[in-house]
């Protein structure tokens, strides 16, 4: 299917908002105009100051509009993964009692089915990403419009988080005079935008080190099975350098960027360059391996604690290693630090768009490659959540079905032993295990 369309991607993160307009045009990412500004009323990657937030993003969405020569109205926002909370669901209507076409509304029909349920009061849904749809006993359809059914199934995964941060961030968008035409939770998008096929399908470890917070995420089978945030980013190696050098915290900044090493064996104690120290008239000079043993101090700390959350899962034995993302994985020595760390193959994902060369691009193209790529159905069960009539209108027509609804007993034995028979089943005890013990 031919999905075309303009979308503006809105990552608020802790220390910039960005905003990216990009049009998807058969499948290929063209970026019109991208906005990038100090972030403002965030703390460790949660809005705390809604006014703040919203006067922060006013200024990156005109910086874009301004790059793009259009208006921003409706945005892609990605929340985080804090607290998130992955759940299984399973929702069934029944057509009629005559067979007929199944349809749109169908389809979110029994969608809303799959989401009835008491959600604790300080929980919202995020997202609802659809697994199969079932039709009179046939599964693994994953578009039943226009085939002829009277009852119909869905199983999908469910994504709840704390109301508040939702909230805020749904608030803040919306004080900002933006529509929040739809919310992701960003290790989703990310996963599909920056993993390839085979990474998405045997299982990665999606690491993002941003500024305010550091979150692990293990995407496994195409779908987001387990994500962990840590409340220290870029933010804290900076404070470090500040408190140790005894420097502003604009000078560590820039000390950080322009000379930091995140492995302290690759700097040099010979390369010195100078430091203005609160208190002192003139500049101290500093070692390049100095200012990375404070770098990499807080780094080994970081993922110290994350690779104790995806030790209790066995995550690490997953074929896909390590993807690092955000702005802290710009940081050069670092692939050699986290490959020490997580003993795994590590490797940092970079936008290869122009001017976009940068980890922490990453999630803001995500937001707009995500929403380019998903499918009329997961708009349809999207826009169940809560109404969304927006999300619905956008899907064009009903396709022609790309199956035939007579399928005989021996041609669903076949196809289902077909599935039993792929490469990634026939693995070691030791996967067995794995999946087992985390994924089933």
């Amino acid at each position: 299917m031919d999905i075309s369309g303009m979308y503006v991607g809105l990552d608020i993160g802790t220390t910039s908002i960005k905003v990216i307009v990009a049009e998807y045009l058969e499948g290929q990412l063209n970026v019109l105009g991208v906005g990038n500004e100090r972030a403002a009323g965030l703390s460790r990657g949660v809005i705390v100051d809604i006014d703040k937030a919203s006067e922060a993003i006013k200024r990156a969405v005109k910086a874009a509009e301004e790059k793009a020569s259009i208006q921003i109205h409706d945005v892609i926002v990605g929340i985080s993964a804090n607290m998130l909370k992955i759940e299984p669901v399973t929702g069934m209507i029944a057509i009629g009692d005559q067979a007929r076409e199944i349809t749109d509304q169908d389809v979110r029909d029994v969608a809303s089915a799959a989401i009835i349920q008491n959600l604790p009061p300080e929980r919202e849904i995020v997202n609802l990403v659809p697994d199969e749809f079932i039709v009179d006993g046939f599964d693994g359809i994953k578009d039943p419009r226009s085939m002829v059914g009277v009852r119909l199934e869905m199983n999908g995964m469910l994504f709840t988080g704390p109301k508040t941060i939702v909230h805020n961030t749904k608030k803040a968008v919306e004080q900002a005079g933006l529509n929040a035409q739809l919310a992701v939770v960003s290790p989703i998008a990310q996963g599909l935008s920056i993993l390839s096929d085979g990474e998405q399908d045997f299982g990665t470890v999606l690491l993002d080190l941003g500024g305010g917070q550091s979150t692990a995420a293990v995407i496994h089978d195409h779908r987001l099975k387990f994500a962990e945030v840590d409340p220290e980013g870029g933010d804290y190696i900076t404070k470090d350098i500040s408190v140790v050098l005894n420097t502003s915290i604009e000078n560590a900044e820039k000390l950080k960027r322009n000379y930091g090493f995140a492995d302290s064996s690759r700097a040099s104690e010979d390369n010195q360059f100078p430091v203005d120290v609160v208190g002192q008239s003139r500049p101290t000079d500093i070692s390049e391996k100095y200012l990375a043993e404070i770098i990499e101090a807080r780094l080994m700390q970081i993922f110290g604690k994350l690779k104790k959350h995806l030790d209790a899962t066995n995550a690490l034995s997953l074929p896909g290693g390590i993807v690092l993302t955000g702005g802290v994985a710009a940081l050069p020595g670092i692939t050699d630090l986290a490959q020490d760390v997580f003993d795994v193959p590590v490797r940092v994902s970079i936008p290869d768009q122009m001017g976009l060369r940068h980890p922490s691009f990453t999630q803001a193209l995500s937001l707009v490659n995500y929403r380019g790529q998903m499918s009329e159905v997961a708009l349809l069960v999207q826009s169940a959540l809560a109404g969304n009539n927006q999300l619905a209108s956008q899907v064009k027509s009903q396709p022609e079905p790309e199956q035939s609804v007579e399928v005989s007993d021996t041609q669903h034995s076949k196809t289902t032993q077909s599935r039993s028979n792929k490469p990634k089943k026939q693995r070691g005890q030791g996967i067995k295990k794995f999946f087992t013990d985390f994924f089933d």
